[in-house]
């Protein structure tokens, strides 16, 4: 287990396959802010009610330079319905292998039903424009989320 990033250092430069059809790497936003949200499954009540609601402020996150990046370990072809169903404006990543999940310190041991499985632990992360992580959220409760990062990147 690699040593997760902390608050005021750099974030190592990725790149994942895109809903967008293309490779996304976080280089390519160098000089906006990066929202990286972390979630655990397509097409899930918690899952689907944080992505509308990252849809549903988009063009605030715009506003202020900020570009939001969904990030699970499904598949391009899950991904593609579930932006397609809601219609997301955002790009999700697929990280199918959970490699950037680790680097951030979100794929966990988890429990449900008194079974334990590793997963997605729901957290959003705020990338300043030079590359360094500002700000995050970890075991994140959906309702209210995206007006705090939003706050957030709006220096509030």
């Amino acid at each position: 287990m690699t040593q997760q990033i902390e608050i005021g250092q750099a974030v190592p430069d990725f790149t994942l396959p895109g809903s967008n059809g293309e490779q996304v790497s976080l280089s390519q936003y160098r000089g906006q802010k990066v929202v990286i949200y972390f979630y655990p499954k397509d097409m899930t009540p918690g899952c689907t009610q944080e992505a509308c609601d990252f849809r549903d402020y988009h063009g605030d996150f715009a506003k202020y330079n900020a570009v939001v990046l969904g990030i699970s370990p499904d598949d391009l072809k899950r991904h593609g319905k579930f932006v397609e169903k809601h219609e997301l404006p955002f790009t999700l990543l697929s990280d199918t292998k959970h490699e950037i999940a680790e680097l951030f310190g979100v794929w966990q041991l988890k429990k449900m039903y008194g079974r334990e499985y590793y997963g997605i632990v729901r957290s959003t992360f705020l990338i300043d424009e030079n590359g360094l992580l500002a700000k995050e959220w970890r075991s994140v409760k959906v309702k209210g989320h995206t007006e705090e990062v939003l706050a957030a990147v709006k220096g509030e």
